[in-house]
């Protein structure tokens, strides 16, 4: 496998964020319901998604890192690393003596019987090493135990959610490659590019089923937009609501709801409706559920078609206010 970072185009000293975001681009770039005529769209796929499961571990990137494991998560070479001395590591040629003469061989300081290989092996491999040592007292000729069989192939899915449902939290209904339609339930705070894995619900295989991988792709929508963990949106109403105050409906993701506009409101007057806007990644409800941001509503004075009958009722009458006197004009 290739470097985990080129793989997702990112430098070494990517952020977190910025690793997250270039892995969802890849996905959406990438995912094999959108390049069906490209075979080897999946595969690069599933290299993206292994790539942003290790550097997505804080742990696993560490070691990474440091040269400690390899690009799918595998320990790294054991000796790399060790210093160029003379006979071992990077540089030096096994079986050159001090100085340099063929024949000998040069530890440091250290002669073989100062090395216990056994207590090296065990340190950087545990019961591996152990294995390797006692299959190399086998009699000839008989074969070490046969690698553990390999899981099914994961399986990609792409779920559309209205904007509504996933303000919301509401769980949603998915067809699996069998033919099995489950409810999914959303992750708090989800977002545009999710990607969820529901696990052994891949493709079958000798070692058993690999994965399921959902991306979440939400909607848009024609009058509520997200601000972080709010919704925001514009409610238009009559001068006449505005001058004398009103109850109005106002349009929410679980719903129509009364909003009350307080007499002598201006355009622009930003209302807040708690807890009816995105949910939250932390925090829960008394009753379990997470905790969701507001709806902020700002109000929008709605002039008549007609201005006829509103002429007519201001003949004579002249606004004193001076509105744009803070901006010296």
């Amino acid at each position: 496998m290739r470097d985990p970072y080129s793989t997702l185009g990112v430098p070494r000293t990517a952020s977190e964020a910025e690793i997250k975001s270039a892995y969802r681009k890849l996905a959406k770039e990438l995912h094999p319901d959108r390049n069906t005529d490209n075979p080897k769209a999946a595969e690069k796929f599933s290299d993206a998604t292994r790539a942003y499961d290790l550097l997505s571990d804080k742990a696993k990137r560490a070691q990474f890192d440091r040269g400690e494991i390899d690009g799918e998560g595998n320990p790294a070479n054991p000796f790399a690393g060790m210093g160029a001395r003379p006979g071992y590591g990077r540089g030096g040629t096994y079986g050159a003596g001090p100085g340099g003469a063929p024949g000998g061989s040069d530890f440091g300081g250290f002669t073989p019987d100062d090395v216990d290989l056994g207590d090296l092996f065990e340190g950087l491999f545990g019961g591996r090493a152990r294995q390797q040592q006692s299959s190399a007292r086998r009699p000839f000729g008989k074969q070490p135990p046969p690698p553990p069989p390999r899981r099914g192939a994961d399986v990609q899915y792409r779920l559309a959610v209205p904007f509504v449902d996933a303000a919301a939290g509401r769980d949603q209904r998915i067809t699996l490659a069998d033919g099995k339609a489950i409810n999914l339930k959303l992750p708090a705070g989800v977002e545009d590019g999710t990607m969820m894995r529901l696990k052994d619900k891949g493709h079958p295989g000798p070692g058993g089923n690999g994965d399921g991988i959902v991306l979440v792709e939400v909607g848009t929508h024609p009058f509520f937009r997200r601000e972080g963990d709010h919704i925001r949106m514009d409610l238009p109403i009559t001068l006449d609501e505005a001058v004398r105050g009103a109850k109005v409906k106002c349009p929410t993701v679980d719903g129509p709801v009364m909003l009350t506009i307080k007499p002598g409101s201006g355009g622009g007057t930003v209302l807040r409706l708690a807890g009816k806007g995105w949910t939250k990644k932390s925090g829960k409800t008394a009753d379990g559920k997470p905790e969701r941001g507001d709806q902020l509503v700002t109000l929008e004075i709605q002039l008549p078609a007609d201005l006829t009958a509103l002429e007519e009722r201001l003949e004579g009458w002249v606004d004193i206010a001076r509105p744009r006197e803070k901006f010296g004009l």
